[in-house]
């Protein structure tokens, strides 16, 4: 699904030349659960830029289930991101005073899709993303940190999108809510085969993946399959639905 081939990011500034990505290579396949971690100035805030076609490399090539998107426009990368890309990111990005359904019911409306179609869409990602039935019609800011990241989660699947990339997502969440978000990514690749590709500065939270690239001044310090995967506890009192 993600093939990255020696990709390098330099940003110019003048004469001052600042390398943020050198010579970065490396396959995701479809279905899996990947982490990209390091610390601050590692690169992966680059990183996560180019693979969310949000920026192109300096040179190099990447390309998302198949398709280069390493030298397109700014409007052609719009696109790609449209299609194939849902994004969760640390800040939520909810509309506060907006039910659930029609938050997540949004990406759908700006692609002009039929009203009766969005709507069982929205309610089939909430589901998916473990949001309870009940609470559809509530509005976002009577939510809990955790309920309003899975309401975020369940936006980023409703375009069925090839890649779900998730930016820090549990940066504002205290280590309860983590845990419970965590789960709902881990099901969301187990029961219905998402690729996730999760960005974050944390061990704790990057062992949750099924596989954890490292990152450290912008090269690849080493790819591990293997590690034993960190199983999400919900605590006691609470549910992922």
């Amino acid at each position: 699904m993600i093939e990255v081939k020696d990709i390098q990011k330099i940003y110019r500034l003048g004469d001052i030349e600042t390398k943020a990505l050198s010579g970065v290579s490396f396959t995701i396949q479809d279905g899996e659960f990947v982490a990209i971690m390091g610390p601050s100035g590692s690169g992966k805030s680059t990183l996560m830029h180019i693979l969310g076609c949000l920026d192109t490399p300096t040179s190099g090539t990447y390309a998302l289930d198949g398709e280069d998107a390493s030298k397109l426009t700014d409007d052609e990368l719009a696109d790609i991101r449209k299609r194939k890309i849902g994004f969760v990111f640390q800040s939520f990005n909810l509309l506060p005073r907006t039910t659930v359904l029609r938050n997540v019911m949004l990406p759908l409306i700006y692609a002009n899709v039929p009203h009766e179609k969005r709507e069982a869409k929205a309610k089939e990602s909430l589901l998916a993303a473990s949001f309870p039935e009940s609470r559809f019609q509530n509005m976002s800011n009577q939510l809990s940190g955790g309920q309003i990241q899975r309401v975020a989660i369940a936006r980023s699947l409703v375009n069925d999108p090839t890649l779900i990339l998730a930016d820090e997502p549990t940066g504002n969440l205290d280590s309860r809510t983590t845990e419970i978000v965590l789960h709902t990514f881990a099901e969301l690749n187990e029961k219905h085969g998402r690729t996730i590709v999760l960005i974050t500065h944390e061990l704790e939270v990057a062992e949750h993946a099924k596989r954890i690239i490292r990152l450290k001044d912008g090269s690849i310090m080493s790819d591990d399959r293997n590690h034993t995967q960190r199983k999400a506890v919900i605590p006691p009192g609470e549910s992922s639905t």
